[in-house]
């Protein structure tokens, strides 16, 4: 299991939302998709933020309350998302997902662009299948 990497399990050709999206768009592609969250990339495809349902969901009802005008995702994202890269252990991960937030990853390469995604979900698959091997 130790020698498993991100890369083998890792979604490829992931889901993204781009800078400048509007909010009930980005909240459109979550509903759409069921996705809690997603990566936000520039026009290079890298990653420069992440955005979940609880940040839209807090930016909704506050908008709708003041019926503020258009929001776009570059100003409620989270501006440091963090990201593994396909090499990394998914040991690590596991051990980074048990102290840290995020439910989903951005998977990104060198130049920080998205090359996929890495769930709980799979990770949870992952080491479940591996207990299995011991029995």
């Amino acid at each position: 299991m130790s020698d498993l990497t991100v890369g083998a399990l890792m979604a490829r050709h992931p889901m993204a939302v781009a800078t400048g999206t509007e909010l009930t768009e980005v909240v459109e592609i979550l509903l759409q998709h069921k996705f809690t969250g997603l990566p936000v990339v520039d026009d290079g495809q890298r990653v420069v933020g992440f955005v979940s349902e609880q940040d839209c969901l807090r930016k909704l009802l506050v908008s709708s309350y003041h019926c503020e005008g258009s929001l776009i995702v570059d100003e409620f994202m989270h501006d440091q998302p963090l990201t593994v890269s396909e090499s990394d252990s998914v040991v690590d991960v596991a051990e980074l997902m048990v102290t840290q937030k995020p439910k989903i990853y951005p998977v990104v390469d060198a130049q920080k662009r998205l090359v996929g995604l890495l769930t709980r979900e799979q990770v949870l698959r992952a080491l479940k299948d591996s207990r299995r091997a011991c029995a």
